[in-house]
């Protein structure tokens, strides 16, 4: 068995300067190693399957070992209270973004989480949480276990309130409108309508070169290759 003081010793050794830098453009902050994504897979597989051990790296608060937690953790046994403690502590847009989401979408409260934390509006990290945790959701349940008319109205709920949301929140709002078009086929038209609608999200992406997708573009690019619909076992990466 591992532990957290083994695990954050080999963080740190595989972490590096130049990484960190990279990470810190993207808002990851000071409690950072700079672990490449690649290294993070490798420590992942060695620990697959520990769930308390995840648990206790993301209470680390270090950036890293959270996204680490976040392709570690068991979602089936996360209670609502320990998502919403998750949420609440993921300061870094990867972290809300990403490690949470994979791991929310997972449980089996993922859609109550999903709409509990999309409804907090003023809370940029936590909204945006919300809308990426649906993202993953719709990414890997089967569709006849979807609410659809609630992805429906959440679809126009985007196009209601894109243009007034925060600046992340936009970036996750466009990123459910490709997601609903990817992914859920009885809604594919009505996502596509949505991108159309939508056309280029205006989202302040920091030092980064980060680019927003347009999601009709996206969209279309997905049909070309036919990859719509194709459901996937994880959205972990």
């Amino acid at each position: 068995m591992h532990s957290v003081a083994q695990i954050m010793k080999e963080l740190k050794k595989c972490g590096s300067e130049q990484t960190r830098k990279i990470y810190a453009r993207h808002g990851a902050g000071d409690n950072v190693f700079g672990v490449k994504a690649a290294d993070l897979k490798i420590i992942a597989k060695k620990i697959k399957g520990d769930h308390k051990l995840a648990c206790e790296l993301y209470q680390t608060g270090n950036y890293d070992a959270m996204y680490l937690a976040g392709l570690v953790a068991d979602g089936r046994q996360m209670s609502k209270k320990q998502l919403d403690d998750w949420a609440k502590s993921a300061s870094w847009t990867w972290i809300s973004e990403y490690a949470v989401p994979w791991v929310a979408s997972e449980s089996p409260h993922g859609r109550d989480m999903a709409m509990k934390w999309i409804k907090l509006k003023k809370n940029e990290s936590i909204a945006s949480c919300g809308w990426c945790t649906y993202s993953s959701l719709v990414a890997i349940a089967p569709d006849e276990t979807l609410d659809l008319a609630e992805i429906k109205a959440l679809l126009k709920q985007v196009e209601k309130e894109i243009d007034a949301s925060a600046n992340r929140v936009r970036y996750t709002m466009n990123g459910f409108v490709i997601a609903v078009a990817a992914y859920v086929t009885p809604l594919m038209k009505n996502a596509k309508a949505t991108a159309k609608k939508l056309g280029k999200v205006d989202v302040d992406m920091g030092d980064t070169a980060c680019k927003v997708p347009l999601a009709l573009e996206y969209i279309e690019k997905l049909e070309q290759a036919g990859r719509v619909g194709k459901k996937r076992k994880t959205t972990r990466c």
